[in-house]
């Protein structure tokens, strides 16, 4: 078995699936999940002294755990006079609690089902106009595999191998597949899309080679390539130079 180190820049964790695992963990909290609980099931937004008596908690402990829950994502405020009276002498409005439209969901190892799904709605509308089913999936992986990189690149990719390479780790990590460096290349240890590229493998491999094409010719890069190199236990696409060294 190999046995590798691993650089912190490496092994960081993506902002957004940082973002993610906090939310997620705000639920640990007994007094916390019970009060996210009551908010969502109730027929509309709910006030602290309501949720805290719903539940059984003081009220400056039911703000805490609320104020906390809409920091992380899970929960969104409005204002709102629960009398319906308006003008002077009216009150101040109060601050009303409801579930948050934002989808929070975490997968270990990562996986990210909701991508590999929307590509291949979009490759499936594609194919019902005309085109081949595996070239459009491929076509439209590539497709976001080319916004990605454009709005998600760091570095300076161009200047040299390295910045490119930076460039595309940094966007593969966001999206999951765990990027590390083997000298001029990047293996990638996760698929995201695991559970189908074992029922779909064909499929599937094409749709990451041309996602991963993609973000190589979003961060503009023209030095590196995605290769199909199946591997067992890493996903089945590396990242190498166009002209490896000899």
């Amino acid at each position: 078995m190999r046995q590798h180190s691993y650089p912190l820049e490496e092994v960081a964790v993506a902002d957004d699936f940082a973002t993610r695992v906090a939310g997620i963990g705000a639920l640990a909290e007994p007094a916390r999940r019970a009060l996210y609980a009551f908010v969502v099931a109730a027929d509309g937004p709910v006030s602290r002294e309501q949720a805290a008596d719903g539940v059984g908690v003081a009220v400056h402990t039911a703000k805490f755990h609320l104020d906390r829950l809409v920091g992380e994502g899970l929960l969104e405020v409005e204002y709102r006079r629960l009398s319906g009276r308006r003008g002077p002498g009216a009150g101040r409005p109060a601050k009303l609690y409801r579930r948050s439209a934002r989808e929070v969901a975490v997968s270990l190892p990562e996986r990210r089902y909701d991508l590999v799904g929307t590509i291949l709605a979009a490759g499936v509308d594609r194919a019902l106009a005309g085109e081949d089913v595996a070239d459009a999936v491929r076509a439209e992986a590539r497709q976001r595999g080319v916004a990605a990189g454009s709005t998600g690149a760091g570095g300076d990719p161009g200047a040299d191998l390295g910045a490119d390479l930076g460039a595309v780790s940094a966007v593969l990590a966001g999206a999951g597949f765990e990027p590390r460096r083997r000298d001029d290349a990047l293996e990638l240890a996760n698929c995201p899309f695991d559970a189908l590229a074992r029922e779909h493998t064909a499929l599937v491999c094409g749709l990451n080679a041309a996602f991963v094409d993609g973000v190589i010719a979003g961060v503009g890069s023209s030095g590196l390539r995605a290769c199909l190199e199946p591997e067992d236990g890493l996903c089945c696409v590396r990242v190498r130079p166009v002209d490896p060294p000899a």
